[in-house]
């Protein structure tokens, strides 16, 4: 068995304030990187620079990250926080503002570098990042990855290299001003990584410990998620550790067939993460062992697998075509790694029951 968490996580309200001195102690010019909008709304952003004025920290702002974050704008925020002197990096946001954090600061570290380092697997060293996320679906402040869309293949790929961030800021008020489709497309993004992880060849006791303890904080929110109860605070701050727990799973375990199968459709169809890796996640359970299957079901509260692919659907419904179903099963019949991390063997029946959506 294995465990590695190198972040420090501060789960808390005010905890941006509280531990300002911990953020600007990694460096002596951050450089922010955040979306347009949700930062400013939220008040994350004045939070953390507020908490780097009082500690007497330099910083620079980088505003452009879009959804889906592309390896141009993991450039263009190098560009920036080179130009500017940065040796540390703080990401706001959801997965995407944090993604293309540390995909940044691997860049400034290695700033004569072409973007094809970040698909290398040449070692390469990043300098420090800390993550506030504002969002309850990815769990990027507590795992090693980043995906990135790659235009030239017209998908999304991780990138090579493990960047955790030093530091995980996590206040459930960010949520508060997220739209009901967030908070759902993100938690259903959390929940998948929950039964993933589950659900994998890689899974043991100690990435149980994670897995389980989501999946039960996951169903007591179902009412926040699925709009029968109006988020407060603390309900907000539940997801976000749902969603915390939910990435130190994945970063345990890793991913399998239903996130490799979403990357075309989010690419292609403009689905939100989200919805397209949840819409396969009750067939993807259904052909795992039966004692797993049972206590995952068990833990969110449903009787079948088809109780919860409904509930799924409920929540995050897709419409996708035909032929990019079965693109995007071919690609991942061909996905050695993420085959080897489905505990069963998938054929292409299997395959072709799970996409059958």
């Amino acid at each position: 068995m294995k465990f590695y968490l190198p972040t420090k996580i501060y789960s808390e309200p005010e905890c941006v304030k509280d531990h300002g001195h911990e953020l600007a102690s990694l460096g002596s010019h951050a450089l922010i990187v955040t979306g347009k909008n949700s930062s400013k709304l939220n008040g994350s952003l004045d939070d953390v620079t507020a908490a780097l004025k009082k500690n007497l920290t330099a910083y620079t702002v980088f505003d452009d990250v879009e959804e889906n974050p592309s390896v141009e704008t993991v450039m263009a925020a190098r560009d920036t926080g080179v130009s500017c002197g940065a040796d540390f990096v703080i990401g706001i946001g959801g997965g995407s503002a944090l993604d293309a954090a540390k995909a940044a600061a691997l860049m400034i570290k290695n700033k004569d570098c072409s973007w094809e380092l970040m698909y290398s697997a040449s070692p390469a060293d990043t300098i420090p990042v800390a993550a506030v996320p504002t969002t309850c679906g990815t769990g990027s402040e507590v795992t090693g990855v980043s995906v990135l869309t790659r235009h030239d293949l017209k998908t999304k790929v991780s990138i090579r290299h493990r960047i955790f961030p030093e530091l995980a800021l996590i206040d459930g008020k960010y949520l508060m001003t997220a739209s009901h489709k967030t908070v759902v497309n993100t938690a259903v993004d959390a929940l998948s990584h929950l039964i993933e992880s589950g659900i994998n060849s890689m899974a043991d006791t100690y990435s149980d410990m994670s897995v389980f303890t989501g999946l039960k904080e996951w169903a007591e929110c179902k009412p926040y998620i699925d709009g029968r109860a109006d988020i407060d605070k603390a309900a907000a701050q539940k997801l976000m550790n749902v969603s915390t727990l939910a990435g130190i799973s994945i970063a345990q375990n890793g991913t399998t067939i239903p996130h490799a199968l979403s990357y075309m459709l989010t690419y292609e169809a403009g689905i939100p993460h989200g919805a397209a890796v949840g819409a396969f996640q009750s067939k993807y359970l259904r052909y795992a062992e039966k004692y797993r299957r049972e206590a995952v079901l068990e833990a969110l509260e449903f009787r079948s697998t088809e109780e919860l692919g409904e509930y799924i659907s409920s929540l995050a419904p897709i419409s996708v075509p035909r032929d990019l179903l079965e693109r995007s099963a071919q690609s991942v019949m061909n996905n050695t790694a993420k085959l080897m991390l489905c505990p069963y063997a998938m054929d292409d029946e299997i395959m072709q029951d799970i996409i059958n959506i």
